[in-house]
């Protein structure tokens, strides 16, 4: 399945859990645009990803994992455990006062 097809999936199985139609989402989403994402067919951006979510009541992030979690809970884990380590890598590299930036003077 494409990407944009698990997208849909997530959406879809989201919307769901919650109890919601696709006819919910009429303040931020056509039922026809909330349909073709379902489907796979369109590609929505960040910002409707976080309107979309917000409907649903959940965090714009975990509408994004559904499109990549694996089917098991260990690999679930490995995954969001792989993501906390890359954001605190990335966040110590931005961090003037982490040591292992810091240059030699000479």
């Amino acid at each position: 399945m494409s990407l944009l097809g698990r997208f849909g999936a997530g959406l879809q199985l989201a919307r769901k859990s919650r109890g919601l139609t696709q006819e919910d989402f009429s303040i931020v989403s056509s039922r026809t645009y909330l349909s073709s994402l379902e489907r796979g067919q369109k590609s929505p951006t960040i910002s409707k990803i976080e309107e979309i979510a917000s409907v649903i009541g959940i965090h714009p992030m975990s509408l994004l994992a559904l499109a990549y979690l694996p089917n098991t809970e260990s690999e679930q884990r490995k995954l969001c455990e792989l993501v906390s380590a890359e954001l605190r890598s990335i966040r110590g590299a931005g961090d003037p006062e982490n040591s292992s930036n810091k240059q030699d003077d000479g």
